[in-house]
């Protein structure tokens, strides 16, 4: 059960809310609350608010990978290669089976110690959690303790196993955080140098300094976090100073931001328009094809992104390096073979995005007048992202402009791959079920890490690519702001990571 925060907190709050109504700060704690003096805790204005009551097994285990509060097994280099975390070494035991050594003297923010044991029930309840967290779609596994070693088997062979167990869904926490009914709670549960200590629903939470932290102890006393959807509201509070570390400001205040304040972060990000493959006008190839030939991507870039985002020719951009050079002639081909556009006057389509990503209601206004164009009668949907994600993927849309990160889990984009186009995929907006589409998929998860799997993932792109099931508009440069007293905050293109025990404010 989430922890009630306590009366001073809920004051704090309450007239940080107040001044992110009345001037466009953003909240920031005003009662240090234990861990030392406000100069020394970090404020951090956050993009979007839980979706999920910080469940780790959802999408919010990615604020509390950014926090530095819930910690996983592996973690990743810049390659995406996989580094030891919780776990400080592992091997593969045969084509099914993967055995990790379990670190030494790590202590739960209970004050549990950690175990092989503990590590596996982590897993078992990620693994057994309905639905699943995306990292495992497609995935069978289970996990037990032989002494002190976690050992974990697939039903398939799976040469990923280290990279997703890297994924903050998988984080390992304290038996304490797992409720008979499911549920799943990261307050004083997890092992990170921060401690989640109190939370105060979609308004903002509370960390302190973890004294017992198993490596290097926090710089801060602490973190006080606000969640601040509207972009000009984050952006006002970098410019005014009540925040130290600013997620995502949008692109049309920074001419109001002193430069030094701005870092651009390339992204391995695609804004994307999902297109319903299933039901509706779009079920049509043809009628795909219509919307595909109406979109200006260069006038998206020009005209919402002030330059500062690069033109999608697929869904993987250049944050992948490898992933130009192997858009090769058979992908051409294919391309090729697309259908001519229908006529479409006249038909109707609904259009759905989320304010959260202060672009993406821009995006839509701009593809309304290009879809218009060619004859489309567009109605637009725009809603924060907590209140339309479900209709998304209900299918309650014909289009969806989706901001999607392509290798948030694993750092490999076949795990966002068979989320979004899989027939059993967890955020299958397109609602797209080809079976060749699946086959493919099931070849690149089945490689190694290296060049065989990458041309294999290039075949699923140009598939999707081919059947229309998504226009990719653009791949975004994300710009985070940080104040002139912080230091050695993380600029995370996979953003699993905002601040860690080195970040400090002076």
């Amino acid at each position: 059960m989430i922890r009630t925060p306590r009366p001073s907190h809920l004051a704090a709050a309450a007239v940080l809310l107040a001044s992110v109504t009345a001037c466009g700060g953003a909240p920031g704690a005003q009662d240090a609350g234990g861990g030392g003096g406000a100069d020394d805790r970090i404020r951090l204005a956050m993009l979007q608010p839980p979706r999920s009551g910080l469940s780790p097994l959802s999408d919010d285990a990615f604020k509390l990978s950014r926090w530095s509060t819930a910690e996983t097994l592996v973690t990743l280099d810049d390659e995406g290669g996989a580094l030891p975390g919780l776990a400080t070494s592992w091997e593969q035991a045969d084509d099914l089976t993967w055995r990790f050594a379990v670190r030494d003297g790590v202590s739960f923010h209970d004050g549990t110690e950690l175990t092989a044991e503990q590590a596996a029930a982590s897993l078992t309840a990620a693994a057994e959690a309905s639905p699943p967290p995306r990292i495992l779609d497609g995935v069978t596994l289970t996990a037990e303790a032989d002494g002190d070693t976690l050992v974990v088997t697939t039903g398939e062979p799976d040469p990923l196993v280290p990279q997703r167990l890297s994924s903050p869904q998988l984080a390992v926490l304290a038996a304490s955080a797992y409720a008979p009914d499911g549920t799943v709670s990261p307050v004083g549960t997890g092992t990170g140098p921060y401690e989640l200590t109190e939370v105060a629903g979609t308004a903002g939470a509370t960390l302190e300094r973890f004294e017992d932290y198993w490596g290097e102890p926090a710089q801060a006393a602490g973190l006080d976090v606000s969640y601040v959807p509207d972009g000009t509201a984050r952006a006002a509070a970098l410019r005014t100073g009540e925040a130290d570390v600013v997620e995502a400001v949008p692109v049309g205040q920074l001419t109001q931001i002193d430069p030094a304040l701005i870092h651009e972060v390339p992204m391995p990000r695609t804004n994307t328009l999902y297109l319903n493959t299933s039901e509706g006008p779009f079920a049509d190839p043809a009628v795909r094809a219509a919307a595909r030939e109406a979109i200006d991507r260069a006038r998206l870039v020009a005209d919402v992104y002030e330059g500062r985002a690069d033109e999608a020719e697929g869904l993987l951009g250049p944050a992948i390096p490898w992933a130009a050079d192997l858009r090769d002639d058979a992908c051409a081909e294919l391309l090729g073979e697309r259908p001519e556009p229908a006529q479409v006057d006249g038909v109707e389509i609904s259009l759905g995005t989320f304010t959260d990503r202060a672009e993406l209601p821009e995006v839509a206004v701009l593809l309304e007048q290009e879809l218009e164009a060619v004859g489309f009668e567009v109605e637009q949907d725009v809603r924060e992202y907590q209140f339309i994600e479900a209709d998304a993927l209900d299918g309650a849309f014909d289009a969806f402009i989706l901001s999607r990160a392509t290798v948030l889990d694993s750092g490999d984009p076949v795990a966002y791959l068979y989320s979004d186009f899989a027939c059993e995929g967890s955020f299958n907006i397109a609602q797209l079920c080809d079976e060749d589409v699946d086959a493919a998929l099931e070849e690149a998860a089945a490689l190694p890490v290296g060049p065989e799997r990458q041309a294999a993932t290039m075949a699923v792109e140009a598939l999707v690519l081919g059947a229309d099931a998504v226009v990719p508009l653009l791949h975004e440069r994300v710009v985070q702001g940080e104040s002139e007293r912080v230091e050695d905050a993380l600029r995370d293109p996979r953003e699993r990571a905002l601040v860690d025990a080195s970040t400090s404010v002076g």
